[in-house]
């Protein structure tokens, strides 16, 4: 025996893990702050369980928060770069449909935006690097891979950049707070903005 847990204990421990990964994220969907305790009944684990998964809480909490909205996007841009795809979009209306995602994204989940922006504006800097948004920027540049070769490397970055401010929570909640926009037309505001965005650069 090596110690090393099998298959099946491994298959275990990802199991567990998702389900207290997926009630945090239903506790802060629903507008809770949620306590150890709370994410311990709602998974009906123990708490010595979720701290052998999460170190502390807001690490659990930032977990639960990104993982709501990548999944679906990930899977998006995969099934949109699909060489197998009958009808491969051209790459405008490839832009327009993964923002457009993104964005339905954004909207429905903005508590957990909210709650997201608050741990990482409070946590001190643990270096130079983004507090948060690195999926986000994955996301953008994938958005403009049509467009890299053909681009400046300056002006790719600094598009990448653009899109990012205005594709996020951040932007939202700008849309939702200052401007009084309900969430879906601070996404169709959102899209609009980011198309006009791309357009201006690669024209």
């Amino acid at each position: 025996m090596n110690g090393e847990p099998g298959p099946g204990r491994a298959a275990q421990r990802r199991r567990t893990r998702a389900a207290i990964v997926a009630a945090t994220a239903r506790l802060l969907s629903a507008g809770a702050d949620p306590s150890m305790a709370d994410i311990a009944a709602a998974a009906d684990v123990s708490r010595r369980t979720i701290y052998t998964y999460f170190s502390t809480l807001d690490h659990l909490l930032l977990d639960a928060t990104l993982g709501a909205l990548s999944t679906d996007v990930e899977a998006e841009i995969a099934a949109t770069d699909d060489p197998g795809a009958d009808e491969p979009k051209a790459p405008l209306a490839r832009a327009e449909h993964i923002i457009d995602v993104i964005g339905r994204g954004t909207a429905e989940t903005l508590p957990l935006g909210r709650r997201l922006i608050k741990l990482t504006v409070d946590t001190p800097p643990a270096g130079t690097g983004p507090k948060r948004g690195y999926r986000r920027v994955q996301w953008m540049e994938a958005v403009l891979a049509p467009w890299r070769d053909t681009l400046d490397p300056d002006r790719f970055e600094d598009l990448v950049s653009g899109l990012v401010m205005l594709s996020g929570w951040e932007g939202f909640i700008v849309l939702t707070d200052l401007r009084g926009l309900d969430p879906d037309r601070a996404r169709a505001v959102s899209l609009q903005a980011s198309l006009a965005l791309i357009r201006a650069a690669v024209s």
